[in-house]
């Protein structure tokens, strides 16, 4: 397997999170994107989107979009387990993983795209956009804040893919200026955990 990386990237830090603490290793090639080798043809042949990261097995087949890589591999090395420990673990693991892409994430990212220095003139960028997703990230940390009120992880007593989406989030976030509020004692608390780990440097 050879994994095709970018280590500044959100997605790509989640499957090095991933590979921790499951304890793996893979071989792997960084991509500089800022350069554009990401359009390059030679990439564009694992990855027609040009997105990172991207998992090459040994027979040549590609596996792009970082949760697909995760869940693969889960099934290789199931322990520990990141993507829940029975049927209806996996369900609520599934199910809070979804959440947080869907409303930490995937805002987060559209605040970077369409206000990061990274995406000037590589981008259309729509500054009312970003200024929306930053409106609207803080109720869903309000959300997120009462939900970690009786519970250690995300999706339950177990650290979880679903953390691991949420933490890759939250670096990004600090570096857009979306940090989550120190009054949120709750997520403040669970952030700590999740960084103080060892694989969270991965």
């Amino acid at each position: 397997m050879l994994l095709y990386d970018l280590p500044a990237g959100m997605h790509p830090r989640r499957v090095r999170i991933f590979l921790a603490e499951k304890g793996l290793t893979i071989p792997t090639r960084a991509v500089d994107a800022a350069q554009g080798e990401n359009r390059q043809p030679e990439f564009l042949r694992l990855n027609p989107m040009g997105r990172l990261p991207v998992l090459q097995l040994d027979d040549g087949t590609a596996i792009a979009e970082s949760l697909a890589i995760c869940r693969y591999l889960e099934t290789l090395h199931p322990q520990p387990p990141l993507w829940g420990s029975d049927a209806l673990d996996a369900a609520r693991v599934d199910m809070w993983t979804r959440r947080i892409e869907q409303q930490v994430s995937d805002p987060i990212a559209m605040v970077f795209l369409h206000s990061g220095e990274f995406y000037r003139g590589r981008v259309t960028q729509v500054p009312e956009v970003a200024a929306w997703a930053r409106q609207n990230l803080l109720t869903t940390l309000t959300w997120l804040d009462a939900e970690l009120a009786d519970r250690r992880f995300i999706a339950g007593p177990n650290y979880t893919m679903a953390d691991i989406v949420a933490q890759c989030a939250f670096v990004l976030g600090k570096a857009v200026g979306r940090r989550i509020p120190a009054e949120q004692a709750h997520l403040t608390r669970w952030f700590a955990e999740v960084t103080a780990r060892p694989t969270a440097r991965a």
